[in-house]
């Protein structure tokens, strides 16, 4: 039996022309950047042509990606980093309510600084409204944090729209571009964006590295203390073979996005409405159409979510009940309970997100085995419940 993978929102399979890039600068050019010998300038090059290629994407300049571990230290650098640096001109941060943890538990950290954190509401489609996000500014302001991309829904957020208000009014913007980046047009100049975090491991890129954007004239205070690395933004040796394997990565999403999300689209319309069709009470959740190509979160009314997923799981088929942060986790997701959904509501969905690697015979078979499953699980609720009745 074929396993399908569908939870391409928590990570991606390494490409295998990455991977190969990797093995190469781990084996073979495996230099330390800061060594002033050949092994050490080959691998200072390789730096630099990786924060060139991940430049190219964001339409900014080189100097301005800082490598690091990964979206969690990102959001940690630019929200905590920024405002720690930054608090003598103000205390007011603003983030929206359904943003990842390390945005969220970022700014709750701040508060025990003394710092204001205000929390803007979505809307019932996970999407933040400009003009909400602005009427929490005041002129204590000094940053807002909002996510481009829900990781959990996929609404995809006019930040374009919220940095351009910003700038005008002198706030430094920094928005979670983990989910978006290598998926969507991102330009930063455009978008008016003061800060982008990123990650490689969701853009088929290996696990434990990625880079933040941060805009020339943009002081952070530096969580890490040592040498001189990365213009001593964020200090520690650099992680060679996983800052290579992200710039490969992000040359192939450059060369191959639009085509990839149109395909990733049909697919996703292929999985929605094949179960439309055959099951009733489901019930899309995020933006019906300014959403991320491949992610499809549902709600299936009167079906316990993780009862489906372990299903599926059963079936080879791997899905997620939310944000793979919260793994383990039995409480209902917290982006769908801000968007207006009941905890039981919330926990009968659940979040398909497909990849490059997907193909049509595998969303028809999992569409199949959901459709199966779903029915499954009601009849045995009713028999249970006529059960229960009867025992009354």
């Amino acid at each position: 039996m074929k396993q399908i993978y569908l939870d391409h929102s928590a990570t991606t399979p390494t490409d295998p022309r990455v991977a190969e890039k990797v093995i190469e600068f781990m084996t073979a050019k495996f230099g330390n950047p800061s060594s002033i010998h050949s092994f050490g300038r080959e691998a200072r090059q390789a730096l630099i042509n990786s924060r060139q290629s991940i430049a190219r994407l964001l339409n900014c300049n080189p100097e301005e990606i800082y490598f690091n571990s990964g979206g969690t230290e990102a959001d940690n650098m630019a929200v905590l980093g920024y405002s720690l640096k930054n608090g003598v001109t103000g205390n007011r941060i603003i983030i929206s309510n359904i943003e990842h943890p390390a945005v969220a538990n970022s700014a709750d950290e701040l508060e025990s600084h003394g710092f204001e954190v205000v929390q803007v509401k979505a809307d019932s489609f996970g999407q933040l409204i400009p003009d909400a996000v602005l009427s929490a500014v005041n002129d204590q302001t000094i940053l807002v944090s909002i996510m481009h991309v829900n990781n959990e829904v996929g609404t995809v957020n006019d930040i374009a729209a919220i940095g351009r208000a910003l700038r005008e009014k002198g706030i430094a913007f920094h928005t979670d571009a983990v989910q978006s980046f290598g998926k969507l047009p991102l330009d930063v100049d455009r978008m008016n964006i003061d800060m982008l975090s990123l990650s490689s491991h969701k853009i088929y890129g290996p696990m434990g590295v990625g880079a933040i954007f941060i805009r020339a004239g943009i002081k952070l205070q530096p969580l890490m203390f040592g040498g001189s690395q990365e213009d001593r933004v964020r200090m520690g040796t650099e992680n060679l073979s996983g800052i290579v394997g992200l710039a490969e990565a992000a040359d192939i999403c450059r060369a191959e996005m639009e085509n990839e999300a149109e395909y990733l689209t049909s697919l996703r319309e292929q999985l929605h409405s094949s179960l439309l069709e055959n099951l009733e009470d489901v019930t899309l959740n995020g933006h019906p159409t300014d959403r991320l190509p491949g992610n499809l979160n549902l709600t299936f009314h009167g079906v316990e979510g993780e009862s489906l997923l372990m299903a599926l799981d059963l079936a080879g088929i791997a899905v997620s009940s939310g944000s793979a942060c919260a793994s383990g986790s039995t409480q209902p997701s917290a982006v769908l309970l801000n968007i207006g959904l009941s905890e039981e509501e919330a926990q009968s969905s659940l979040r398909f997100t497909l990849g490059r690697s997907n193909t049509a015979a595998d969303i028809s078979r999992t569409a199949d085995v959901v459709i199966k499953t779903v029915n499954h699980l009601r009849q045995m609720s009713v028999s249970e419940s006529s059960s229960s009745l009867r025992s009354a």
